[in-house]
């Protein structure tokens, strides 16, 4: 009987060293499913399968669980932090655009009003020589 326990035994490890294995190294799976009538392709599914464990995907520049809000709890507070600040954009071009309304002539009459000063001070200068 401890004949039968040993190959069950020796399987298991040896599905622990494959899996570690692939684990390290990674596994990729790929495929293309297509459907076709007559001649006319109806459906096409392509199947991308990558099996690896996260240190390797970190490695190879696989980390989008770090940014996706359904995931993170610190992507679910940064989306909502850019959402604030695309409000507060929002509001300050409307401020802006409202600003530039109400008064698209006063920077321009407050210089030209401040040339004529200068040029009138000049000119009474020149009269009193």
């Amino acid at each position: 009987m401890a004949g039968g326990l040993e190959p069950a035994y020796r399987h298991s490890t040896g599905l622990v060293d494959v899996l570690d294995r692939v684990l390290d190294k990674g596994l990729v799976i790929a495929g293309d499913i297509r459907v076709s009538l007559a001649e006319v392709e109806l459906l096409t599914i392509r199947i991308r399968l990558l099996v690896c464990s996260i240190d390797k995907a970190q490695e190879i520049g696989l980390d989008w669980w770090r940014d996706d809000p359904n995931l993170s709890v610190a992507a679910r507070k940064l989306a909502s932090e850019n959402q604030a600040l695309r409000a507060q954009v929002v509001l300050l071009e409307e401020r802006l655009t409202a600003l530039e309304s109400a008064a698209p002539r006063a920077p321009a009459a407050r210089a030209r009003s401040g040339e004529s000063r200068s040029q009138k001070s000049e000119t009474g200068k020149k009269n009193r020589r």
